[in-house]
Parts: structure tokens; sequence; C-alpha cells
């Protein structure tokens, strides 16, 4: 039996949806059947585009380091950490132990690609987008990245702080509008690249043309640790 391990807390409702998802996604019909996970739910962490801004503030790093050693000695033979932002330091802290940890974006970018997907319109917090996470990923399958203007990307922030993080209701008015935006600019496929923003999806109809990066992570976690995936989860994005 291999157990996933999860640093959580980044933010807090992110990983409990992150955790849920896994639960519907496994192929079980018993308790017994799913999968072992060990979750450090850490929202203590200090924020990590608040420290991608601004090298002053408080660095995620060493408490992140922290958690994975820990899931290490109990037992986990992989790490997921269902934020986005914290890949920025990938490099740092998966060298800080010797399981491998699920790299989300490099998995959305390959999910992406095996759909025929050429141009992604990227929604993720401004240090996502500052640390060129998705640019990157993206470039690496060839696939062209679409980001919002100035005006739309603070729209994108306000969902993530003022909205969810905060335990506000969803402006959807603002996810329309960054999501029109990027669609005009060419997206074929919309990317929900913050952890926050996957509950846009839980809680009500996005559309098609849209994949959840939070949902490719839970795909993947279920697959690395040896248990079926259910077969309407082969391919994330969504139709209607």
């Amino acid at each position: 039996m291999k157990t996933l391990g999860v640093i959580g807390g980044l933010g807090p409702m992110a990983t409990a949806y992150f955790l849920r998802r896994i639960v519907e996604m496994t192929d079980a019909w018993t308790d017994q059947e799913h999968l072992d996970v060990i979750v450090l739910n850490r929202p203590s962490i200090p924020d990590r585009t608040a420290y991608i801004l601004d090298r002053t503030k408080p660095s995620p790093l060493p408490p992140i380091v922290d958690a994975a050693k820990t899931l290490e000695q109990l037992g986990a033979c992989c790490i997921a950490i269902p934020c986005i932002t914290s890949h920025a330091l990938f490099s740092e802290f998966s060298a800080a132990v010797g399981i491998p940890f699920i790299h989300i974006l490099r998995e959305t970018a390959t999910h992406l690609k095996e759909n025929g997907v050429a141009a992604a319109g990227i929604l993720a917090t401004t240090g996502t987008v500052r640390a060129s996470l998705f640019q990157d990923a993206l470039a690496e399958q060839g696939i062209r990245c679409i980001l919002p203007d100035e005006a739309n990307q603070q729209r994108v922030m306000s969902l993530i702080y003022d909205d969810y993080k905060a335990g506000r209701p969803l402006e959807w008015e603002k996810f329309q509008l960054a999501s029109d935006f990027v669609r005009r600019q060419g997206a074929e496929c919309i990317v929900l690249g913050c952890t926050e923003l996957s509950l846009i999806k839980r809680d009500r109809p996005v559309g098609p043309g849209v994949l959840d990066a939070l949902d490719v992570l839970a795909r993947a976690s279920i697959k690395r640790c040896g248990k079926p995936l259910r077969p309407a989860y082969e391919q994330l994005i969504t139709r209607a």
C-alpha cells in the first residue's frame, strides 16, 4: 500500500477540496480500496506570492522543507502540494527529501498536450505569473501561454484573495471578464491555475474548455500511488 503525503493549508479550503477530488476520482467501491493519505495542514506557511514579489518577506521554503521531511519520515511514497505558486521553489524543496514531489504544472501541461491544446489561457496568482511557472511548463510542451492583462490579473487576484481566501462569496463577473479576455486572445482552453480558483468549478458550472489544475494533481496522485482512476476522469477538460 503506497501512501500519499500532502503539504496542505495553502490555502485550507483548496486542500479540503483536493482531498475530496481524490476520493471522487478513485475507482473504489469500499473504504479499503481508497488511497492512504497523510496530510500536514500548515496554513501558517508564509504567503508564496508575497515572497516572490518581495524577497524581504518571510520565506515559505523552510516550513515546506520541514513538512516534506516529516512526510518522508512518516512513510509517504510521494508528496503533493495543492498550491501552484509554491512550485517557484520546487527545485529547492524537492532536493531536500529522497521521495518525489508531483509537479502540478508539468502534469497540467502534459494533459493539455495530450488533448491537443495549442494555446491555453492561464488564470493564476501574480506570483505564479511573475515566476513564469506556466509559461515555462507550457513552452516545454510547445503550447502557447496566454495571460490576462493587468486589469484582469487584478480581478483574478481579487477572486483568490478577496473572495475565496477571505471566505466571502464569489464575484462571478470577475471570473467571466478575465476568462473572456484570454479567450479573445486565442485561448482554446482556460486553466484554473490556482487551487483557490478550483473552488469556482466546485461551486458552479464553468462551461466547456476549462481545465482545473487541482484535478490534474488529484489524478496524478491517484495514479502515482497505484490506485485505479474512474474512467470518467481520464480526460479532465470540461465539455459542457
